[in-house]
């Protein structure tokens, strides 16, 4: 039987644990609580006014029907808001708050410093390197995911 840590699944896994455990602690400390899908979803608003919850889903490789708890978490919290499409009624555009935008600039230190703490123990070359691997993996493997990435013409 092979060792798990031979396994690239495995890793990646790890690496997950490892780096959510990390944007956790860091943001935590920095006085906020969000998660990463959260911060996620809350600066691809930002960056796309007016989108709708299912392109926001493909932008951030997100399930389009667990899309839904992320966003009521951010509206909850008052950093964004559902609002009626002006072009279709029965659709909801997401647009963040002035609050919404506050947290997204004091939180950006306390990201910044956790992506520094994620790859802690490599060059900044190795990880460059290690970036390019995983852009190039995901790519190969993004339509096999049950929430491929979506770009906003798809």
């Amino acid at each position: 039987m092979r060792d798990n840590n031979d396994m690239p699944g495995h890793l990646a896994r790890r690496f997950q644990q490892i780096a959510v455990a990390v944007f956790l602690a860091e943001v935590g400390d920095a006085g906020f609580d969000l998660t990463p899908v959260q911060y996620a979803a809350l600066a691809t608003i930002k960056a796309n006014p007016g989108l709708d919850q299912v392109t926001l889903a493909g932008l951030i490789a997100y399930d389009r029907t667990t899309i839904t708890g992320v966003i009521d978490r951010l509206v909850q919290k008052g950093l964004a808001e559902r609002r009626a499409s002006s072009r279709d009624r029965r659709a909801r555009e997401l647009e963040i708050t002035d609050e919404g935008k506050r947290t997204l600039r004091k939180i950006t230190p306390a990201v910044d410093s956790a992506q520094r703490i994620m790859l802690r123990g490599l060059s900044a070359k190795e990880g460059e390197e290690l970036m390019r691997l995983l852009h190039k993996t995901i790519a190969a493997g993004n339509e096999l995911s049950r929430a491929p990435l979506r770009d906003m013409q798809a």
